[in-house]
């Protein structure tokens, strides 16, 4: 019964929201806050997931000041539990096939996010050198997954580059965001599908000193022990409300 109703609230939530997404769109199209606005949004659903998200913020991160966000990609569910975290004027680089998807990729393009084709080396050159211009020109930040694809429980993947250029050709800060692992942690039918914390850390710069590979190498370790730190700290939480 449970998963009856869920499913019946996230439906009437995809087509409202994107209704009303696409109209807000159409009335300011490409606005740099409509990502944060559509972002709030789909964070909001976790309730009705039955899963608490608890958003901690690191007090070096000034909101209005562009940024690379780098965070990690677990499932589907980041949609729901990632999406609260995202600040005003972020923008988010996708990819290419997310705008054949009907009605949400159209909210998705308009919404003032990058489409990037993989497949196509310099066309994604060129879109990741455009989000650098769009970063220094506007002051917006950009929200990227490094590992470039969902892990599934399989850890912190491997860093692809990507956002580390584009950090450095726009002289911005990077801001790693670590959430606790949720792999197999939601299940439709169950009522309370626990707690996930994301930790929003502070930012590091990265200079044209640096090796970018070693850089983004460095900072991979650090947000997986920071990751393994959310985790023990859910499992000791866990554990004191099974003692209590």
């Amino acid at each position: 019964m449970i998963a009856v109703v869920r499913l019946i609230l996230l439906v009437l939530f995809f087509l409202i929201s994107t209704v009303a997404g696409l109209l807000m769109c159409l009335c300011r199209p490409f606005h740099p806050n409509n990502v944060a606005l559509f972002s709030k949004w789909y964070g909001s659903v976790s309730w009705i997931l039955g899963i608490k998200v608890e958003i901690r913020r690191d007090p070096a991160i000034q909101i209005g000041e562009p940024y690379v966000y780098i965070a990690n990609h677990q499932n589907n569910l980041d949609l729901f539990t990632l999406s609260g975290s995202v600040l005003p004027r972020t923008v988010t680089i996708g990819k290419k096939s997310l705008k054949y998807i009907p009605f949400f990729g159209q909210l998705y393009w308009l919404s003032g996010n990058f489409l990037i084709d993989r497949d196509d080396k310099t066309k994604a050159l060129n879109t990741m050198l455009a989000a650098a211009e769009r970063i220094a020109n506007q002051k917006i930040s950009v929200w990227m997954f490094p590992e470039g694809t969902r892990s599934y429980g399989r850890g912190l993947l491997p860093f692809k580059m990507g956002a580390f250029h584009i950090a450095l050709e726009a002289n911005v800060p990077l801001v790693p965001v670590c959430m606790s692992t949720t792999h197999q942690q939601f299940k439709l039918n169950r009522w309370n599908n626990g707690k996930v914390i994301i930790q929003m850390q502070a930012p590091v710069l990265l200079s044209k000193e640096h090796s970018i590979r070693q850089f983004a190498k460095d900072l991979r370790t650090k947000m997986a022990a920071q990751i393994s730190e959310l985790d023990a700290e859910l499992a000791g939480q866990q554990t004191s409300l099974r003692q209590d």
